[in-house]
């Protein structure tokens, strides 16, 4: 059986009484990611892909072995549609300079979902503006569901791209992504895919979701931070122009023009994060070990615990589904007459870490007439004392500022 032990994680030994509930912030990092990065930069740094010497071989390896593990993670059909990136962010604007400029013309349609992080939402705004082409955007249900006829009737002839999360960093419902692939290659539209919230969680197979792109980030998946992933279908990856241009990214310079590497590298340019990969290749195996089965199963007890009791109290409303099962390790909720600012320095008096603001999803929050909330995030490594504690103070939060209970 796995095991799920807040000790492989320095920052509980450190600070034992905070309870951490912005993971879909970021993650903590187990000894084992802290002992891969460690172990890079003192036994195996050069730079990598350039050197023939032996640590510059070892340092290619450790980047390379990153990236087979990354593809095998996702069940890519080769390494080759593997690109790492800083992070989803720029994954996702890779995507939309690359692919978009080249395919996008005046008068397409891009289709964007009103729940977007701002990250797969103002890349395709700006596209759209530079390009004449039209953006479009697929509303939810309050509880932020999205369904195939709603998909079917949003898209047109003129549709380009479709742009969704897997698991919405708000309602942190899944979405039906494989179904809604279908739905767009029939209608002759590429589906970009925001995994960051769904990658870290629960099992992802781009094969078998039939997404185009799909981004991600390895600091919400126990990796360090700088380190992501840009997974696209190779032959729409082939046709890409480079996104940036420089060291390593080429095959020939002269000074007429150039001739560009072959996938992936050409759109890695400059010296790489060799650090960030080898931590994340750690995280890999750390979540190999825990199996996501007996993840998501712990992740799942404890979102539905947090979310019954902090639904029965007075004056809490959580945004989206009544059903915890729909929310996926995230509960984002508002507080009768708390500003969640208020909320949130509440909570870190009483040693509760939460996110409060509008999570980076200004456009959500304004379709829901809300113009922030507080979220509540759960990874494995999380305990029934952290969801008690959270509990307890939310108990307060009117009567600390003032309301009574």
């Amino acid at each position: 059986m796995p095991h799920f032990d807040k000790r492989d994680f320095p920052v509980f030994e450190k600070y034992p009484d905070i309870a951490y509930l912005d993971n879909s912030a970021t993650t903590q990092k187990p000894q084992q990611v802290i002992n891969a990065v460690n172990r890079y930069y003192s036994e195996e740094n050069a730079n990598p892909l350039r050197g023939l010497y032996d640590l510059a071989v070892r340092a290619t390896d450790v980047y390379e072995k990153a990236r087979a593990a990354v593809r095998k993670f996702i069940n890519a059909d080769s390494a080759a549609e593997i690109v790492f990136t800083r992070n989803a962010t720029e994954s996702l604007n890779l995507v939309a300079y690359s692919y978009g400029r080249q395919n996008i013309r005046e008068g397409d349609e891009i289709l964007v979902t009103i729940s977007e992080h701002h990250s797969n939402f103002l890349p395709w705004q700006i596209l759209a503006k530079e390009k004449g082409a039209k953006l479009r955007f697929l509303k939810c249900t309050e509880t932020g569901e999205y369904t195939a006829e709603m998909l079917k009737k949003a898209l047109t002839p003129r549709t380009r791209i479709f742009a969704i999360a897997q698991i919405s960093n708000v309602f942190g419902r899944l979405n039906p992504i494989k179904e809604f692939a279908d739905i767009c290659h029939e209608n002759g539209t590429v589906i970009v895919c925001d995994g960051a919230q769904s990658v870290p969680h629960i099992p992802v197979d781009v094969n078998e979701l039939g997404v185009d792109f799909l981004a991600f980030s390895g600091h919400k998946m126990l990796a360090p931070m700088g380190i992501g992933v840009l997974y696209g279908r190779e032959e729409l990856l082939e046709k890409m122009p480079p996104f940036l241009y420089g060291g390593e990214m080429i095959e020939y310079v002269t000074l007429c023009g150039a001739t560009f590497a072959e996938l992936p590298h050409k759109f890695e340019a400059g010296t790489v994060n060799a650090g960030g990969a080898a931590g994340l290749h750690a995280a890999i195996e750390y979540i190999g070990e825990l199996g996501f089965g007996e993840l998501e199963k712990r992740e799942n007890a404890l979102t539905r615990l947090l979310m019954n009791e902090a639904a029965a109290l007075p004056h809490v409303h959580i945004i989206g589904s009544d059903d915890p099962d729909d929310h996926h390790g995230i509960v984002t909720f508002t507080v009768d007459d708390v500003h969640p600012h208020d909320a949130a320095a509440i909570f870190d008096e009483s040693g509760v870490d939460v996110r409060a603001g509008h999570h980076c999803a200004q456009p959500l929050h304004k379709y829901l007439g809300v113009q922030s909330t507080v979220r509540a995030s759960i990874a494995f490594y999380n305990d029934e004392s952290d969801v008690h504690k959270f509990t307890e103070c939310l108990k307060t939060l009117r009567r600390r500022m003032g309301y009574g209970e």
